[in-house]
């Protein structure tokens, strides 16, 4: 394990609730080639953590493969918000692609229209629109909602991950005429490597916080053997870089990338975000540095969740020694 220093435990409002969370909580810590953030969500095991730590550590010692482009064409993310508030959301982003968040909770539905109509009259006729069901739906309630909200958005780009396993994915797939991409299939397999996506889904998310890093998950990019989208973990502009590293080296690359999502914070890490502009995203040659004064300000307040941040970062790093015999 390489030398780390400067931890710090941070939190961040969000600025509307997303997955369920309201504060962004993480680590950020220095490594010899600089930052890196460790920022798995709290629900997850220390053997899930392992993974995204060991992006951490490939991003503050190891680097990152040189980049095909120097530019990502991202979507906006749009939470569970009234339509007024997605309307202003998709209007000012700059973005020819909306990811909008549905099923947040159950009957759903009514709402997931009435905001998928507002995205859609932001976008124009000719953005395009995909939505995030987050593997809540069973397959008939999927279908039912797929073509709904699919004539509310006058056709959906993809529906991600509308069931849990790959079977119901492959059932939904065979009933409607929309698109379906895995998330959680692929990212939370027991080996993302071997998980048969193929005939379930059209389209591979991919997220190498929770996949190990950039290297690896440029291998289950490649063992998936469909069109992929990268996308992020919800995280400062620290870790963002990462995912950006990771489309930026992706041999292909033909969809619009979930990495805006810094936007979804009140505040970063650092002075210059990695905020789109124009609907874009540069590829960073290296990790953004946290700016003067702001470590400082998004400093964890609580102290018992500092230290339950710091005892699980402590876990899980002897938990990625052992795996790599020391």
């Amino acid at each position: 394990m390489p030398e780390i220093d400067s931890i710090t435990v941070y939190a961040i409002p969000m600025r509307s609730k997303f997955r369920g969370i309201t504060v962004r909580e993480g680590i950020v810590l220095r490594g010899p080639r600089g930052w890196g953030e460790f920022c798995p969500f709290p629900e997850y095991d220390d053997h899930e953590a392992a993974n995204w730590l060991a992006t951490t550590i490939e991003q503050v010692a190891v680097g990152w493969p040189e980049p095909v482009r120097d530019r990502i064409p991202v979507n906006c993310t749009v939470p569970a918000v009234s339509p007024e508030r997605a309307h202003d959301l998709v209007a000012g982003s700059g973005c020819r692609t909306a990811k909008v968040k549905v099923a947040d909770h159950p009957g759903a539905l009514p709402e997931d229209l009435a905001r998928v109509e507002a995205v859609r009259s932001a976008l124009g006729s000719a953005g395009a629109i995909r939505v995030d069901a987050n593997a809540v739906w069973d397959v008939d309630t999927a279908v039912r909602s797929i073509r709904a909200i699919d004539s509310a958005a006058s056709g959906l780009e993809y529906v991600e991950q509308p069931c849990r396993t790959i079977g119901e994915l492959a059932e939904v797939r065979r009933r409607v005429n929309v698109a379906i991409a895995a998330d959680e299939s692929i990212r939370r397999a027991e080996d993302p490597l071997r998980v048969a996506v193929a005939g379930a889904a059209d389209i591979a998310v991919i997220k190498c916080t929770p996949l190990g890093g950039v290297r690896r998950a440029l291998e289950v990019a490649e063992a998936a053997g469909l069109p992929c989208v990268i996308s992020s973990a919800l995280e400062t502009s620290i870790g963002l870089s990462a995912q950006l590293a990771l489309a930026g080296a992706l041999p292909e690359l033909d969809h619009a990338c979930g990495l805006g999502t810094v936007t979804l914070l009140e505040g970063d890490l650092v002075t210059d975000s990695l905020r789109p502009v124009n609907g874009y995203l540069p590829v960073p040659q290296t990790t953004p540095q946290p700016g003067p004064g702001l470590l400082e300000k998004y400093r964890h307040p609580d102290p018992e969740r500092t230290r339950w941040w710091t005892e699980r970062l402590t876990r899980t790093l002897g938990l990625l020694a052992g795996r790599h015999g020391g």
